[in-house]
């Protein structure tokens, strides 16, 4: 009987690296965290800022946005031009030839004029202004609304691509250990010193885990082609990493004071209240159809084109003339054209309301995975520590008969898994503080920066 515990402990020996059964459970982790278990080489390395500033010359939403924004400038100008004088200037050069009973003659003639229209009072025309002004700022802060969502949204398809990555690093660690294990329980087995229940057990074993490294490394392909997708371009150098040891801490303002700045700097809700300006803005606009406008023209104009074409003295005349309309009936186009404006600016505030609704939410909840997620760090330090003891002492239980193989790999896996969601609970909590600045309004390349220094420069394979 001591010969087959013997020859097992030597196997699980050599399965950990051989020096795994000399340490004393005090001494520290016997599996060193793994490196990058990709099996394709990656040139360079790329860090999160590098790919912030990528991005906001290449992500596509950003500069749709930004061409809306600069478009309804321009529609603003072209609103505002209406304002202000209107100049026109025409000429003409006519050929005529006239025809009488007993003779016929040909003559030249020429006509100019120049005219200035000023609005002196028309509200529909200022209030379109109004209209497209409030439009313009909506769209500025919708293009400020995209650029942090485009960066809430490049932040975690760059951890999401850690996380897969991470994945198959210990996927394919644990494979390893378990096919060298199962390598020397196949020779155990054939000289009758290991169950057949352990050889089958290992075996279904190894086979989970090699579907598992297939599976895992498809999702590190798919989370490098969301980043790709943001960048517009291949990411195919090395991503920098988690450091072994970073620094997290809450902010010391508490949720009330996220929640109250959210409500006055998130742009989502500033777009919306542009929005709802900007339909006040048409409701007057559409009111004002049925108020009088009074326009002041002044025309000047050279010619000596008589009736008719007829030959005449030079002429040179200036007129003044100040125009009042007053609008009577219009079919009752203008009554419904308010009524509908009406529901617009309706439409608006309930959107508006919808909004803030939907800013505190998120503000609350991104606090709250904040705190909960530095809770959960310390908890998963702890338990990492707990895992990396319990596989220790699993191993010199196998030493002693009391455990099998199939039992000391369960806690390496176990170890594994700790070690996988520590990383992920890290990357959650970056996360959790960048969504809080983006809803708060606050989010800004320094808060790109400060998640850019807890990575570090992974360890070249």
């Amino acid at each position: 009987m001591r010969q087959p515990l013997t020859a097992l402990l030597l196997l699980v020996c050599s399965a950990f690296g051989g020096h795994a059964c000399a340490q004393d459970p005090g001494d520290g982790p016997a599996v060193e965290p793994p490196a990058q278990a990709l099996e394709f080489e990656r040139t360079g390395v790329v860090d999160l800022w590098q790919l912030f500033q990528e991005a906001a010359q290449e992500d596509p939403r950003i500069l749709a946005a930004r061409a809306r924004s600069q478009s309804a400038a321009w529609r603003q100008r072209e609103a505002y031009g209406q304002l202000l004088p209107q100049v026109a200037a025409s000429g003409s050069y006519n050929r005529t030839l006239q025809e009488y009973d007993v003779a016929r003659r040909f003559y030249n003639g020429e006509r100019y004029s120049l005219g200035v229209s000023q609005v002196l009072y028309d509200p529909e025309v200022w209030h379109n202004y109004r209209r497209f002004n409030e439009l313009a700022q909506q769209q500025a802060a919708e293009y400020e609304a995209s650029l942090e969502e485009s960066t809430v949204d490049l932040v975690e398809r760059y951890f999401m691509a850690l996380a897969a990555e991470d994945e198959l690093d210990l996927v394919a660690a644990e494979l390893r250990a378990t096919q060298r294990n199962q390598e020397r329980i196949n020779a155990l087995y054939a000289r009758q010193l290991a169950m057949v229940t352990d050889v089958l057990e290992v075996s279904a074993r190894v086979d989970g885990l090699a579907a598992q490294v297939i599976e895992a490394r498809n999702r590190v392909e798919i989370s490098r082609e969301a980043l790709s997708e943001l960048v517009g371009r291949p990411i195919v150098e090395r991503l920098k990493r988690i450091g072994p040891a970073p620094q997290f801490h809450m902010p010391p303002q508490d949720k009330t004071y996220w929640v109250t700045l959210a409500a006055e700097s998130n742009p989502v809700l500033r777009a919306r209240q542009k929005a709802v300006d900007a339909a006040q803005a048409s409701l007057r606009q559409a009111k004002a159809g049925h108020l009088p406008t009074v326009t002041l023209n002044l025309n000047g104009q050279r010619s000596d084109i008589g009736y008719e074409n007829s030959i005449a003295p030079r002429t040179d005349t200036y007129v003044a003339n100040l125009g009042v309309q007053i609008p009577i009936y219009s079919g009752g186009s203008t009554s419904a054209r308010v009524s509908s404006m009406y529901e617009d600016l309706m439409t608006a505030e309930h959107e508006l309301e919808a909004a803030r609704r939907q800013v505190s939410r998120e503000t609350r909840s991104a606090f709250n995975d904040m705190e909960a997620g530095l809770s959960k760090i310390s908890a998963l330090r702890k338990a990492l520590v707990s895992a990396e003891k319990s596989r220790t002492a699993a191993e010199r239980a196998f030493g002693l008969g009391v455990m099998n193989a199939v039992d000391v790999l369960d806690t390496v896996k176990e170890e594994y898994a700790a070690r996988r969601d520590l990383l992920k609970s890290q990357y959650d909590f970056i996360m959790s503080v960048t969504v809080l600045r983006r809803w708060s309004g606050t989010l800004a390349a320094d808060d790109v920066r400060q998640a850019n220094a807890w990575l570090i420069e992974p360890p070249v394979r």
